[in-house]
């Protein structure tokens, strides 16, 4: 359901833009208007404004039917045997006027399909809505079902927020989880030692050894602790949902982690994200040690930074590479990224989503970031944000020029 599979399928006609009954296989009913088509999915527009994903697999044959009489149309500034990764960079089919959310819920039962079960190549696959888990032993659907609930939700927490977060190459319409038993195995495959998970982007994949899903060998099968969580996980999980130009030069590093961090420390719990209760904690884990007193980047409320300029054009090696500022660099990236969100401006996030809707146009590096400073200079921006997180007792400092 993200833009590099998006369907080509425009809503241009007024009926489709309306507000109609839908209804599911098991005869749920609820009115909302179609929004678009994307892969194997419809994002939907409810009443009150949020725009939610659901398999089309799931809908009734008249909803079915419906969706495949909407009209097909090119989108304006397509060229000429253009693809849906043209699309993609075109900033098309984006979701910035959508609200920002007060609550993700993911509500569906993850009905999980068993793919694939080979014993002697230890390749087991299942599959739920937008995932396909790829597991080196075989697991119950039960046991698949319990931690697909965090990635059908984080799923749906990407799709609502609206930033546009609906990127990430997927294969026959899912996202690829490979899972492994031993963390011997998953380390062998070029997953970090000390990890819990980890985005491979080059080939659009995220790892998991089983124990950070809470999955434990019990006799001769599996069973899943429901109180294991980690933070790790749903941050990988929004980088593999990332748009690719969120990743250009001016991006990648500050916004990418820093988006990551915030939709990961968003309170979380049996399938649902408390978005609107998230300030608290977004500042007691960047700050100290996290709402459950571990995990957290423990940078303290007097902060330091290069000169603002300086820290978000850092290469992304060194961004990411560096073990004494790693810590400052992902808490700092929440709370810049924070501040975009909710404190810059009147609050709307609107200087942000132009930043992410020049990226998608092509700009980067410093032409991009011209959008985000929208007439201001970086030390105005630092001074800004200076007063702005200052009235959250947390002080910044940036240091002058070059520093």
């Amino acid at each position: 359901m993200r833009p590099l599979l998006i369907s080509l399928l425009a809503i241009a006609s007024a009926v489709a833009a309306e507000p109609r009954t839908w209804t599911d296989s098991l005869n749920r009913k609820i009115e909302a208007s179609l929004v678009r088509v994307d892969g194997d999915n419809v994002l939907l527009k409810l009443k009150d404004g949020r725009e939610v994903p659901y398999p089309l697999a799931k809908l009734s044959q008249a909803d079915r039917d419906f969706v495949a009489s909407v009209p097909v149309e090119k989108p304006e500034n397509m060229p000429e045997g253009g693809t849906s990764d043209d699309l993609e960079v075109a900033g098309k089919v984006l979701n910035f006027s959508a609200p920002w959310p007060e609550r993700i819920t993911f509500t569906e039962d993850p009905e999980i399909t068993t793919v694939e079960e080979s014993p002697t190549e230890k390749r087991f696959i299942y599959e739920s809505a937008n995932y396909r888990y790829v597991c080196d032993v075989r697991l119950s659907k039960m046991v698949v079902k319990g931690f697909a609930v965090m990635f059908e939700a984080t799923n749906l927490y990407c799709a609502t927020v609206p930033l546009a977060l609906n990127g990430g190459k997927s294969a026959k319409g899912k996202h690829e989880i490979l899972l492994f038993e031993n963390k011997e195995d998953y380390v062998k495959a070029g997953g970090p030692p000390s990890s819990a998970g980890v985005f491979i982007g080059g080939k659009n994949i995220v790892m998991v050894p089983l124990e950070s899903l809470g999955v434990r060998p019990v006799g001769s099968g599996y069973m899943l602790d429901r109180d294991k969580s980690n933070k790790t996980l749903p941050h990988e999980l929004v980088h593999q949902l990332t748009p690719r130009p969120y990743y250009s030069g001016g991006a990648r590093g500050w916004f990418t982690e820093g988006i990551a961090e915030y939709i990961s420390v968003t309170p979380y719990r049996a399938g649902s994200y408390n978005v609107r209760n998230n300030f608290r904690d977004l500042v007691q884990y960047a700050t100290g040690y996290g709402e459950d007193g571990r995990g957290g980047r423990a940078l303290g409320t007097e902060i330091t930074l290069p000169s603002l300029k300086k820290w978000m054009l850092m290469p992304y090696e060194d961004f990411v590479g560096n073990p004494s500022t790693t810590q400052i660099n992902y808490g700092c990236a929440m709370l810049i990224t924070t501040y975009f969100i909710h404190l810059d401006g009147k609050g709307d996030g609107a200087r942000l989503k132009a930043f992410l809707k020049a990226l998608r146009e092509g700009k980067e590096e410093e032409e991009a970031l011209a959008v985000l400073l929208d007439g201001r200079t970086f030390e105005q921006l630092e001074q800004d944000i200076k007063k702005a997180w200052g009235s959250k007792r947390v002080d910044f400092t940036f240091k002058s020029g070059g520093e």
